[in-house]
């Protein structure tokens, strides 16, 4: 089997390393392969892949969109390192507002999918950082939101007090005021 397939504590959040097949002029793995996902509970067709470069201190987040055009997203680091988060927001479930975080980066070849029905950030440890995406759904600016990145509710703990950040992300509501729709 070329990947390993971890259901991390928080329902639904999957953790994913592939095989990695390294010689003298580099490496070659696979990163998605729909049959070996889908058996393992992960989504096996993404329409958008999406691809971002950031600096160090960046931090994006924390995004999702709504239903109908509601998001699961497979995402890897291909250069560089972030610390990656993601937060249930689906009302009535039992981890309703917790988080979990990894680091992703080039070194581990780590991904991570996370499902409809969660929120996810990422910050940028190494100098730089390029990071892609694979989403379940194409976006749609009209279902497009997201909460605040240090909602002390939430109670994330990034590993930096001061990121870099986009007007639009400083300015994010809380997660209790954050336009959701999910249910569990």
């Amino acid at each position: 089997m070329p990947f390993e397939f971890e259901h991390l504590r928080i329902p639904g959040l999957v953790s994913i390393s592939p095989r990695v097949f390294p010689d003298s002029r580099g490496f070659l793995l696979e990163w998605f392969k729909k049959s070996e996902f889908e058996a393992h509970g992960v989504p096996g067709v993404y329409p958008q892949d999406l691809h971002s470069h950031s600096t160090k201190g960046v931090l994006r987040g924390m995004h999702y969109q709504i239903h109908p055009s509601a998001q699961g997203k497979m995402v890897r680091v291909v250069k560089g390192e972030v610390y990656d988060v993601a937060v249930d927001i689906r009302e009535g479930s039992p981890t309703f507002g917790e988080w979990e975080g990894i680091v992703l980066s080039e070194e581990n070849f780590r991904m991570l999918y996370v499902p409809v029905g969660f929120a996810h950030g990422f910050c940028v440890l190494s100098e730089e950082a390029e990071f892609v995406y694979k989403v379940t759904h194409e976006f749609d600016p009209d279902c497009d939101a997201g909460f605040v990145w240090n909602d002390p509710e939430v109670g994330i703990e990034w590993p930096m007090a001061n990121p870099v950040l986009s007007d639009k992300d400083a300015e994010l509501p809380p997660l209790a005021d954050a336009d959701r729709n999910f249910e569990f």
